[in-house]
């Protein structure tokens, strides 16, 4: 599976970006898609995931209510609207994507196999 994300961009706080995540090869059953980020001189944390067939979707705290991840099967993408941005929201957004994870462990980018290259989010003050 190869992973290609877009959308990122300078937007100022308060706003909304859309980013992309276009996924290539076979999504088996089991196939969970997330959004992860990495702020400046931060490690990468969870965003949220969404389990492709079931559609069941995942979400950090600091962005419920704010953020939402979808997935077109057709076209084989992943989404993640992030609306009423943050300065703390400005990070390097990457997608990352596995067939065997656990609900447990979705919050754990360890356990993801596939990753893209990350897309620069960021929002201004």
């Amino acid at each position: 599976v190869q992973l290609q994300a877009s959308g990122g961009g300078l937007v100022q706080t308060g706003g909304s970006l859309r980013l992309s995540c276009a996924a290539s090869g076979r999504i088996s059953s089991r196939f969970v898609m997330a959004w992860f980020r990495q702020p400046p001189g931060k490690e990468r944390e969870f965003v949220a995931a969404i389990n492709w067939w079931s559609r069941a979707t995942y979400y950090a705290d600091s962005v419920k209510g704010r953020f939402t991840i979808s997935r077109e099967n057709a076209e084989k993408t992943m989404y993640l609207q992030m609306n009423s941005l943050k300065p703390e929201d400005t990070a390097i957004y990457f997608c990352a994507a596995d067939s065997r994870i656990i609900v447990s462990s979705i919050p754990n980018p360890q356990a993801y196999d596939y990753w893209g290259q990350g897309t620069l989010v960021t929002v201004s003050s």
